[in-house]
Parts: structure tokens; C-alpha cells; sequence
């Protein structure tokens, strides 16, 4: 396989480093993936401590004659002059470049324009249906660890399975500041876009804007219409999102639709290696452990593709 270097969005206001996996032996014109990180500044690897989950995607599809295109997420690049821009949002974030990515992909005359996939992991899970319909325009979308809440929601869960594993001391400290930010995210949607422009809810740069205007795109609602094939995995021991009510979530929504595909990985964490300590204070060990993304993982959203 080559790996070849490309520029997204070039000639924008901010033109990102990638890299496009080509499989060898290409017999006609082949299947690719856009690959959309998660929350936070991330490069094209989507480098969590030790793992490496997009390298170990794009090396594992394109064995398998996929050619699979990633690359430096925008915060990551620009993120010093971004901090300040009262209304960032995962459009401007995410969105834009994604669908950069895939117009790219369509332009390479040895891919195949109507195979074009977008695998979103975390985050850019919940994104992907939303990216799909604003440019997007995929074969097929592949949800990793996503979630069909919105996303203050599963901080404040994050937040809850922090606190019930403190002490008491702590707990009653934690108690507060987290009461503190429920009232925050509980507001933002009765707030106008300039009022949320103006109100820091984490840190002293995450505005309300990217939360209110994320919360008005829902994943329910360009899921419930979406006729096009849907593949959804989850870690069973994923301790940033839930079982029940992420991955349920979705069967909840989309149970009655024949487009979707459900898999639930046994003792695979959110990164879909194999779960260390499996508690989310331990996030930090966890993902220092070098480990690759499962096999099976990779078998199976091969297998998926070349079956749509």
C-alpha cells in the first residue's frame, strides 16, 4: 500500500495535512473511507497516549483493499487563533473539513465516487449522519463509539461516574462544580445565539454557542429518514459512553430500519482495544497502554462495505 501525503481544504483559510492509504493491488476502481475524529484537538492518527486508532484503521482497511483518508483535525492546527472565535462550532470544527475530505476522495480518478463511506468515531460518530447531509453525500455511514444524545448530556454522565467514584471529601467538592455545569448546559438551549456567543460553559474558551447549535442538529433526526446503509459498533467496555443508553439509544431509534447494522464488542474500550482498567478515572492508564484497534473491528467494516 502507498501512503500518500494531500492537503484538505487547500487554497481555504485552513488547508490541513493528510494522508491518503491506497492499497497495491487495486484491480478496477476502489471503495475509501473519510475518517472523522472524535471531541478535542486530534491529529491524523487520532493519537490517544500510546494508540493510534485512525493508523490502525487506514493500515487495517487498506489490507484489505480500501483506500482510507485522514487528517490533522482543524482545533488541532489552528487551534490557538480558534479558542477565540465566540461562535466555533463543530461545523466550522468538524464539518467543513469532512466534507473537504470526501469531495477530494471523489476527484481521485482510482476511487470509485459511489463508494465513497465516512467512518465517524466518538464524536465524529454523531456527527457523520449530520455531515452526510450537509455535503456529505456518502454510500454509507460507520458509527464508532457515537452516541444519538446530545452531547452536555454525556459530559454530565462522564462527569456523574467520575463523582461516584470519589471519597467523601471530594465527592462533596465535585457535588458542587458539577451542579454548577448542569445549570449551565441546562440553559443554553433558552438562550439566543448571542447570549450562548457570550457564555463560557468549560474552561475559559468553550462557549455555549458550540453546544446550543449542536443540540439543533440532532443525530435523531437525520437518522430517523436516512435510507442509506448505517453500521454501528460499540466497545461493551467503553466507559465514555453507554451500553444502554448510547448504543440502545440508537436500536431504540432505528430498530424498525432495515438499512442498519448493530455490533456490540465484548470487553472493547472506546478506542476498540482491549479494555484495561475499564473505569473512566483511569482514562489517562488506560490509553497509555499501547494496544491496536481489534482485528474483528476491522474484519467486520470491511466486510460491511464490500457488502453495500
Amino acid at each position: 500500500m502507498s501512503n500518500e501525503e494531500v492537503i484538505i481544504g487547500s487554497g481555504t483559510k485552513y488547508p490541513l495535512n493528510g494522508l491518503l492509504e491506497i492499497p497495491d493491488d487495486t484491480n478496477g476502481l476502489i471503495p475509501a473511507v473519510v475518517l472523522v475524529h472524535g471531541s478535542g484537538p486530534s491529529n491524523m492518527d487520532a493519537q490517544i497516549g500510546n494508540n493510534y486508532p485512525f493508523k490502525d484503521l487506514a493500515e487495517g482497511l487498506s489490507k484489505k483493499g480500501i483506500g482510507v483518508l485522514r487528517y490533522d483535525k482543524r482545533t488541532l492546527v489552528y487551534g490557538k487563533e480558534m479558542k477565540n472565535d465566540t461562535g466555533l462550532s463543530v461545523k466550522k470544527e468538524t464539518i467543513e473539513d469532512a466534507i473537504l475530505a470526501a469531495n477530494l476522495l471523489r476527484k481521485d480518478s482510482r476511487i470509485d465516487a459511489n463508494k465513497i463511506f465516512i467512518i465517524g468515531h466518538s464524536l465524529g460518530g454523531m456527527l457523520a449522519p449530520r455531515i452526510d447531509a450537509e455535503g456529505g453525500d456518502f454510500a454509507g455511514i460507520i458509527i464508532m463509539g457515537g452516541s444519538p444524545r446530545k452531547f452536555e448530556e454525556i459530559l454530565m454522565d462522564q462527569n456523574n461516574d467520575v463523582l461516584n467514584s470519589l471519597n467523601k471529601f471530594f465527592k462533596m467538592i465535585a457535588r458542587k462544580q458539577i451542579a454548577t455545569l448542569s445549570a449551565k448546559f441546562y440553559n443554553i438551549h433558552k438562550m439566543s445565539d448571542e447570549e450562548a456567543k457570550s457564555t463560557t460553559v468549560l474552561g475559559k474558551y468553550t462557549r455555549a454557542y458550540y453546544f446550543k447549535e449542536m443540540g439543533e442538529h440532532l443525530t435523531y433526526d437525520y437518522l430517523k429518514v436516512l435510507n442509506k446503509p448505517v453500521f454501528i459498533l460499540q466497545g461493551e467496555k467503553d466507559f465514555h459512553i453507554s451500553v444502554e443508553k448510547d448504543f440502545g439509544g440508537y436500536k431504540e431509534i432505528l430498530n424498525d430500519k432495515q438499512n442498519v447494522t448493530f455490533k456490540l464488542y465484548p470487553n472493547l474500550n472506546h478506542l476498540f482495544m482491549p479494555s484495561v482498567y475499564g473505569n473512566i478515572k483511569k482514562s489517562k492508564q488506560e490509553y497509555k497502554v499501547a494496544q491496536h484497534v481489534d482485528e474483528q473491528v476491522i474484519n467486520d467494516i470491511s466486510d460491511w462495505i464490500f457488502s453495500v
